[in-house]
């Protein structure tokens, strides 16, 4: 399988690496990885600052870019809340009937990493080695919006030599 990955803002100017990882579990279990240099931002900062036509700009962007897209992931559940949350929204106001439809026919092809592997791919375990002690917190809209549940912990289960502490009140944000 083809996959189109969406690397956020705030992955690309804080945390780099996070693609790299991305990029190296999903052709570890054999798939192609695309990365589609026209991508910017999914809008959400502006969205939520109340820039709703800067993030219209964004969302019409993002749809040109991956609008041909087989499958798209990325590492952040907020930008995939977005989409799924106020992209439909945006392109509703937008008062364009054919971009509503573009945000509708995509929407079912964007994944948060987690589900991407354990709902569409099937997969708990990477391959993974990591012999380290590790704690998990769920994102807020990974908790909230994706309803994520258990699919990262399932993930980190899986991993070899991880030794998985319990984090209290891991399910508040």
């Amino acid at each position: 399988m083809t996959i189109s990955l969406f690397i956020t803002c705030y992955n690309d100017t804080l945390f780099p690496d996070t693609g790299k990882a991305v990029v190296a579990v999903l052709e570890r279990l054999g798939h192609r990885v695309e990365f589609r240099r026209d991508q910017t931002c999914c809008g959400q900062m502006h969205y939520n600052s109340g820039y709703h036509g800067e993030a219209l700009k964004l969302m019409r962007h993002f749809v040109d870019v991956f609008d041909n897209a087989e499958t798209i992931c990325t590492p952040s559940s907020s930008c995939v809340s977005m989409i799924r949350d106020h992209f439909p929204k945006l392109a509703e106001k937008s008062g364009d009937p054919s971009l509503a439809t573009r945000v509708a026919q995509l929407i079912p092809r964007v994944f948060e990493f987690s589900e991407l592997l354990v709902d569409k791919l099937a997969v708990e375990d990477t391959g993974a080695f990591f012999p380290h002690t590790v704690t998990f917190h769920s994102s807020c809209h990974g908790l909230r919006s994706l309803v994520l549940g258990d699919k990262p912990e399932r993930l980190l289960r899986g991993v070899r030599g991880l030794n998985l502490i319990q984090l209290p009140e891991s399910d508040q944000c």
